[in-house]
């Protein structure tokens, strides 16, 4: 019996040098790319992991001149404060409404135009045309801002042409409803040209055989498109839609605030632009944090709600 441990304990130690120095030869062979992955790794621990000994404050009557481990402790007294105030409730309808919004309106802009683009045969002009499509996505929110100000405000170039025409003013960013379909438009024209890109990807890898004896059997485009390139994408769209829909209490910052006016504020006023009013504007930084935990929190749990039925119905989820 002591020799047979006396094996064991002899194999386990040759299978972990063995594994020792397997990973010492990986390490030696890859040292390049292992050197290269600690940008990114230092990124993440800097800027996400670090951060979140933060969160403390969102327990806290947080004050800046004492810091996080002077600041007195009021357990949960700041989220009742927050679900107390209409003003969240509004900023976490628009939130929500906007997001849903974005999501019916962009969500299938960029598979449309990938498929579109896919089909294009002619060489140059598709790359054109992608280039063209992604530009907008370079673009910052401000600049975009003051682009959508000059041709769709009062005075714009759109309502003087309108003008001229003898057909009147209409107030593009003025008007709820209006506002509200220039800032779906305005950002699926800003985004839907970059998001091709994973789609085209996909389009890429899906056999070209399939397509060959579609064309033996006589299909034309649409055919080919229904039954062979959305079948083909339908993994990358399950993902990136579960991953959307993670996103849902989530909103940037710059386009609701760069669009959004006095006018418009039912509409525009979201968590984003909430936690920035009342964490910069008033310096209330406990309040700022407790809302973007909540945000996190439920982001989760819509992240893993949208996996779970996606796994349900058969489809390929995330993890």
């Amino acid at each position: 019996m002591i020799k047979v441990k006396a094996v064991l304990s002899g194999y386990r130690e040759n299978v972990k040098t063995t594994k020792k120095n397997k990973f010492l030869q990986h390490i030696r062979r890859d040292a390049l790319l292992y050197l290269l992955l600690l940008l990114p790794m230092a990124y993440i621990a800097i800027f996400r992991y670090a951060p979140i000994y933060g969160v403390v404050m969102a327990f806290q009557d947080y004050n800046i001149f004492e810091g996080i481990s002077g600041s007195e402790w009021v357990g949960l007294d700041v989220f009742k404060f927050i679900f107390e105030q209409n003003s969240f409730y509004r900023a976490l309808k628009n939130t929500l409404v906007l997001n849903l919004l974005d999501l019916v309106a962009g969500f299938p802009a960029p598979i449309i135009l990938a498929i579109l683009i896919n089909e294009i045969r002619h060489v140059r002009f598709k790359k054109v045309t992608q280039t063209i499509l992604y530009l907008p996505h370079f673009l910052s929110w401000v600049i975009i801002g003051g682009m959508v100000y000059l041709m769709f405000s009062s005075g714009g170039m759109a309502n003087s042409v309108l003008s001229s025409l003898g057909l009147g003013n209409i107030e593009f960013l003025s008007q709820k409803t209006n506002w509200l379909i220039m800032y779906l438009a305005i950002g699926v024209w800003q985004s839907a040209g970059w998001g091709t890109i994973i789609y085209l990807a996909s389009i890429i890898g899906i056999n070209k055989e399939l397509y060959e004896a579609a064309d033996m059997d006589g299909c034309s485009r649409l055919r080919k498109i229904w039954h062979i390139t959305l079948p083909g994408m339908k993994p990358t769209i399950i993902i990136l839609l579960i991953l959307q829909i993670g996103r849902m209490i989530s909103i940037g910052f710059d386009r609701p605030f760069v669009m959004g006016n006095s006018l418009v504020s039912e509409y525009s006023d979201v968590i984003s632009t909430f936690v920035y009013r009342i964490g910069i504007g008033s310096g209330d930084f406990s309040q700022a944090t407790a809302v973007g935990l909540f945000q996190s929190v439920v982001g989760l749990v819509f992240l893993l709600a949208a996996n779970y039925i996606a796994k349900k119905i058969g489809e390929q989820g995330i993890w």
